[in-house]
Order: C-alpha cells, then structure tokens, then sequence
C-alpha cells in the first residue's frame, strides 16, 4: 500500500512539472510572437542595436523577447481636421477648414519613430496645418479668399506638402479646403 501511494504522488509530481512545463514554453513562444496586420508596418526596437532600420510587413513575426520590441505603425491614409480663426492681408479675420488625407512614408518609418514617435501626426500635423494656414491666409485679402479659392487651395497644397515631406510624411496629400468670414 505503501508503494501505490509513493508511486501515486511520484506520478503527480511528474504530471506537474509537465504541466509547468509546457505552461512555461507556451508563455515564452507567445512572447516571442507579435502580429502586424494588414495597413500596418512595424518597427523593431532591439536593446543593444537599437531601432532596426527595415520594417516589417504584415504578417506573423518572432522576436526575441525582452532583447526587442516591435512598434506598429498605421500606414493607410487617414483624414485630420485643422481649424483656424487666421487674419488676412485687410485685417479681416477668416475661419478656415482644412482636412489634410496624409500618410507615413514606409521607407521612413525607423526615422519618424526615432525622431517623433508612434503619434507623430497628432503631435505635428496640428501645428503644421495651423502654422500653413495662417502664412497663406496672411497673403490674400478677404474676397480673394472666396474668390480666388483654387489658386489659395493650390498655395495651401504646395506650403503643406513641402512641410510634410520634411517630417517624411508622404507627398500623395490629399487637400480639402474651406473657408469662410468670421462673425
């Protein structure tokens, strides 16, 4: 009876470590697993090269844990909104509305992370759109504003792509412009 019992608990004891085991290595290789799905790319950060300069497409990848850390970046075209009370060239004050459809450039991806993080376009884009706005704005007079719209469009279009390609944002800008006397 002794023996049942002692090969018992040998049994349960084996079954445990199993057990730990394979918890073990199912916890490791889900660290080791990261998804980038599709419209994204990832940028890998490794502890000892730091930013890795190629991307990394859709797609289910291995990491090494702790040693990297993989950053997901949205690579669609996605619309922001700018408003702006801007004073013209005969003192009128004018709000503008423009809605900027813009993008990473992929190529670029290490760069914006290192130099402007994950949320780069909700810290420069604001800014940007308000500083182009404002400059463009200051060149034309009130009626000009309404009534030479293409040509201020084009001029808003050209100051924001210039702008945009510095921050390596993709020059493909799409530009919708509105705007209006303010009361």
């Amino acid at each position: 009876m002794a023996g049942n019992a002692q090969q018992a608990v040998s049994l349960l004891k084996k079954i445990a470590r199993s057990v730990i085991d394979v918890g073990i290595g199912a916890y490791v290789l889900n660290s080791s697993l990261y998804t980038v799905d599709g419209g994204e790319k990832a940028v890998l950060f490794d502890r000892f090269r730091g930013v890795l300069e190629e991307t990394v497409g859709e797609g289910t990848h291995f990491l090494v844990p702790w040693l990297q850390k993989p950053y997901i970046f949205d690579i669609r075209t996605r619309p922001h909104q700018f408003s702006s009370i801007s004073g013209t060239k005969d003192l009128q004050m004018v709000n503008i509305t423009l809605r900027v459809l813009s993008r990473p450039d992929e190529a670029k991806l290490p760069t914006i992370f290192q130099h402007l993080g994950t949320e780069y376009d909700e810290k420069v884009l604001p800014s940007i759109g308000n500083e182009v706005l404002k400059s463009v704005v200051a060149q034309f007079n009130a009626d000009q504003l309404l009534t030479d719209r293409p040509r201020v469009s084009a001029l808003v279009r050209d100051s924001l792509i210039k702008r945009l390609t510095l921050i390596y944002l993709s020059d493909d800008v799409i530009l919708l412009f509105d705007g209006d006397l303010a009361q």
